[in-house]
């Protein structure tokens, strides 16, 4: 009996497709596996955790970089432990800002929606109050206007790079 699995044993124990095992292996993320007498992949019984790890690494905000960083210096022999906590200690001061940010404009659209129902009560009936100009007078939604300008702006820049 082998112990090796097939890419859908070890897809199924992870809840990955195989395709995405295959990424995995092209990012250098997943050790190329063995191939078997008739040409197909087959894995260690090891590639279910590092594929589970990969999983949990980057639902803690790792990138795909940051961990072939991390684990080819960890294969080496390395000791990548500062760098670990290094991401996700910037995780979360970066989940901590958005969570003020977010509460900040929860607090602007209650107060948005205070506006919206006094302008409605002064509307007549069938006539428009005009609710979505008002938009651009809230600051917090002028400055996320602005930032998700620019992050699609690096988007395109990144991808435009490659």
């Amino acid at each position: 009996m082998s112990t090796s699995l097939g890419p859908r044993d070890v897809a199924d124990a992870t809840g990955v497709s195989t395709d995405t095992l295959r990424y995995y292996e092209r990012k250098g993320l997943l050790p190329p596996p063995a191939r078997s007498c008739a040409g197909y992949r087959r894995y260690p019984p090891s590639a279910v955790e590092r594929v589970l790890l990969i999983q949990r690494a980057l639902v803690v905000g790792f990138t795909l970089g940051d961990l072939k960083r991390v684990l080819t210096l960890r294969d080496r022999g390395g000791v990548p432990c500062q760098g670990v906590r290094e991401v996700v200690g910037t995780r979360l001061q970066q989940l901590n800002d958005r969570i003020d940010e977010l509460t900040a404009l929860r607090e602007e659209l209650q107060q948005l929606l205070a506006e919206w129902d006094d302008r409605l009560a002064e509307t007549p009936s069938g006539k428009r109050a005009h609710l979505l100009e008002t938009l651009g007078s809230k600051p917090l939604i002028e400055t996320a206007r602005h930032r998700r300008r620019a992050v699609k702006g690096n988007v395109y820049r990144e991808r435009s790079t490659r």
